[in-house]
């Protein structure tokens, strides 16, 4: 189990408050430009972009976040077995604890962190907390943007299960996450498409934070990471996130054995 360096609550919720005004001012400060009535959605699997955090990702008028203990969607036994493994990333991204052949490793966005560096993680950081947090740093060991993933080596594990890395998707999905550094939250919604090594979902809520959270399938595996999206608050578009394949064929860490699921 990790430990609390001295001051743990100052140092915590220190960081965590610094990356959360950022993310808000941030999100504060962007403009959402006015989409014609006549425009269309815009194409799954058309050309992929580059993700950029601040673009578009909630899916309609609300935004249908679930506090992880509070969820008992269609989604519940899967989400339930995994959300010990979800991670604050330094008070501004979301990462996954996942299972691999040579020691599991926490995965997030690679636009989230650089190369080398070392971040302060944070497993349990939730609403009605069904433990106490979990915090320790670790380092970037792998860091890219096509795809968009990095794997980060802790320095020491917490007491959870790793979650599985699957190719196999289901009707519906569900994302884990720390919208703009919150406490963890759960949004569901379809899946659409794959490809281009991306995985497409329609309905499912994400914001600034929530970049390098697990895609999870009914079954609570891990079918990709959340990278970006083109959702917007009429339910236009969807959210997109590369694919548990794309990762493993572009990392040297991860190999082809530690998907599971095909």
């Amino acid at each position: 189990m990790a430990t609390r360096p001295p001051g743990f609550f100052m140092t915590l919720r220190g960081r965590i408050l610094v990356g959360t005004v950022l993310l808000g001012l941030a999100a504060c400060g962007e403009t959402v430009p006015a989409v014609p009535e006549e425009e269309e959605d815009p194409p799954v699997c058309g050309t992929p972009t580059v993700p950029e955090v601040g673009s578009l990702s909630q899916c309609g008028p609300t935004a249908d976040f679930t506090p992880i203990n509070s969820y008992q969607g269609e989604l519940a036994d899967g989400v339930q077995a995994t959300e010990d493994a979800v991670v604050l990333i330094e008070g501004r991204c979301t990462g996954t604890l996942i299972g691999a052949g040579a020691g599991p490793v926490v995965v997030t966005a690679g636009h989230c962190v650089g190369l080398g560096d070392r971040v302060l993680m944070v497993f349990n950081f939730e609403d009605a907390s069904d433990g106490d947090p979990l915090v320790t740093e670790g380092t970037v060991i792998e860091q890219a943007l096509e795809p968009d993933y990095a794997l980060i080596a802790l320095d020491v594990l917490p007491a959870v299960r790793p979650v599985v890395l699957s190719a196999r998707s289901s009707e519906r999905l569900a994302i884990i996450q720390h919208p703009r550094g919150r406490p963890k939250v759960v949004a569901e919604g379809g899946y659409l498409d794959s490809c281009h090594q991306l995985v497409y979902y329609s309905d499912l809520d994400t914001l600034v934070g929530s970049s390098g959270a697990g895609v999870l399938n009914a079954q609570g595996h891990l079918l990709g990471i959340h990278t970006d999206g083109d959702c917007d608050e009429k339910g236009r578009g969807s959210n997109r996130g590369w694919t548990s394949e794309a990762i493993v064929e572009a990392s040297p860490y991860l190999q082809p054995g530690d998907i599971v699921e095909r």
